[in-house]
């Protein structure tokens, strides 16, 4: 197997273990925090056995990118327990728009008149997700992700600006940022195995694995190709919770979260396509 065909299979399977996420942070009975922390200490691990001959930079962007890894994950968490799984993952999916929006501040790049379109299109669709009939923990939950989303794509920017040090670090140091805060929120949280076992396949394969995966393929595979097939994580979470919990999201959330992907996709479609005249 090319090292091209075998990135193909890891994105498609980091995809798949990342999509896993809605159903697992569902079973676990614990206050959201302490499951953020807990995945991320036990995925702090894996990557650091991973990419241990790697050496920490501890530059700003690095720090930057730490910060904006524990937000994200921290409170695409917190979304998913308050909110619908869908909503949670397809909120969190808009982050490509905060990309474009914040390059310019930040890398000095300037968004294209595509760009825009994109936005306008995805923030109609976001209006969407706010139409269903929402508790006020659904209505926080959505806000959560929507935040996600932002942190997101701060984490990528400031991944961007590291393109020649250690990206990794900035994993690894927001995993341990996210372990830390969540030591505030373990008390009373129940030891029974399906907690035990949830909590350690988020660690292990859906955050930890899945992120070496991702390392590797990344480096194989244009930009456009990585973004279509690690597009299946939104569709699959979802339906991974209503197969296996039920829930379902509101009509509303559903036609939303297709417009959001169908720009998102389209953008970088449109994006390789010019690229490659």
């Amino acid at each position: 197997m090319t090292q091209h065909k075998k990135a193909i299979f890891y994105l498609a399977l980091t995809a798949l273990l990342w999509s896993a996420g809605g159903v697992l942070i569902k079973w676990i009975n614990w206050h959201p925090m302490s499951i953020a922390g807990g995945r991320s200490i036990i995925a702090a691990l894996v990557i650091w056995i991973a990419f241990r001959k790697e050496s920490l930079s501890f530059s700003k962007p690095q720090w930057g990118g730490a910060v904006a890894y524990c937000a994200c994950v921290t409170l695409f968490v917190i979304a998913t327990k308050l909110t619908t799984a869908a909503n949670a993952i397809l909120l969190q999916y808009t982050a490509p728009i905060y990309v474009a929006l914040l390059s310019g501040w930040l890398l000095g790049e300037k968004a294209t008149r595509r760009d825009w379109v994109t936005i306008f299109v995805v923030c109609f669709g976001m209006i969407f997700f706010f139409l269903d009939k929402v508790s006020g923990g659904g209505l926080l939950g959505n806000l959560c992700a929507v935040a996600s989303g932002v942190s997101f794509a701060l984490f990528i920017l400031f991944m961007r600006m590291q393109k020649d040090g250690s990206p990794y670090g900035s994993v690894l140091i927001g995993n341990l940022f996210t372990f830390g805060i969540s030591l505030f929120f373990w008390s009373g949280n129940s030891l029974e195995s399906t907690n035990l076992i949830s909590i350690s396949l988020l660690g292990i394969f859906q955050l930890g694995l899945a992120y070496v995966l991702y390392s590797y393929a990344i480096r194989h595979v244009e930009a456009l190709q990585a973004t279509l097939i690690t597009s299946i994580e939104p569709i699959l979470n979802p339906i991974w919770v209503f197969l296996l919990i039920g829930e379902q999201p509101g009509f509303y959330s559903m036609a939303g979260g297709l417009i959001v992907m169908t720009a998102i996709t389209m953008r970088y479609w449109f994006n390789s396509k010019i690229q490659s005249e």
